[in-house]
């Protein structure tokens, strides 16, 4: 795991700077009452007030602090330097207080004596990780009897599914990392991902960074057996 901490940490603070690029003055919007969460992520969370919350990848931070904004005691943990640094600010200056804490994920979750009432992860998180069963052990460490753990993501079958819907994209079953600089989906994505009027043009992103194809089946069975 270490060979791959340091591209995948230096290419996703690129992506960072290029993403928050493109979103202007988010701690305005945010102090603003701007919500960036998705309903059926509410809905799976249900009520926060008053509860503890660790937010798994938490990126930069804006996720974070609007379920800070519901009543949740959050604390977000990603690797990235410029995510953390960018969300701690972004705290400060939005007026909504949150907790950021810059680690490897399995480490930190491995070693810290915290434990929450929630652990939360949500759209293309867990495939920067080479193996499920330790991400799985350290959710269940950290969250306490009877708490829960959200997760949001994607099909790992929308990686496979080409243009034409024949599966000849990435081989669903791969084992080997995809190795690739991490894009600017900010951009592409537009308004969807809160991007504001033009794009500026973004840094180049030519770090690449080792990523993982974890199958339905084998996320499923990691949390399963984590939890039995």
């Amino acid at each position: 795991m270490a060979d791959e901490i340091d591209p995948t940490r230096a290419s996703w603070n690129i992506a960072t700077r290029n993403h928050n690029a493109h979103k202007g003055d988010q701690a305005a919007r945010l102090a603003a009452g701007e919500d960036v969460l998705f309903p059926e992520e509410l809905e799976l969370l249900g009520e926060l007030s008053s509860r503890t919350l660790a937010h798994l990848q938490c990126n930069a931070g804006q996720d974070s602090l609007c379920l800070a904004r519901r009543g949740a005691r959050v604390t977000g943990v990603d690797l990235s330097d410029e995510a953390i640094a960018f969300a701690a600010q972004l705290s400060v200056s939005s007026g909504i207080p949150a907790t950021f804490v810059r680690s490897e994920l399995l480490q930190w979750m491995h070693e810290t004596d915290a434990r929450f009432d929630l652990a939360f992860s949500s759209y293309g998180a867990a495939g920067w990780l080479p193996e499920l069963a330790p991400w799985a052990r350290g959710i269940a460490r950290i969250v306490v009897p009877g708490g829960s753990f959200v997760y949001v993501e994607f099909h790992p079958l929308v990686w496979s599914i080409g243009e034409t819907f024949r599966l000849d994209r990435d081989d669903y079953f791969a084992t080997t990392p995809f190795v690739e600089p991490v894009g600017d989906y900010v951009a592409d994505s537009a308004v969807g991902l809160g991007a504001l009027g033009e794009n500026p043009v973004p840094g180049t992103n030519d770090i690449a960074a080792p990523s993982w194809q974890h199958g339905f089946a084998a996320v499923i069975d990691a949390l399963a057996a984590a939890a039995s």
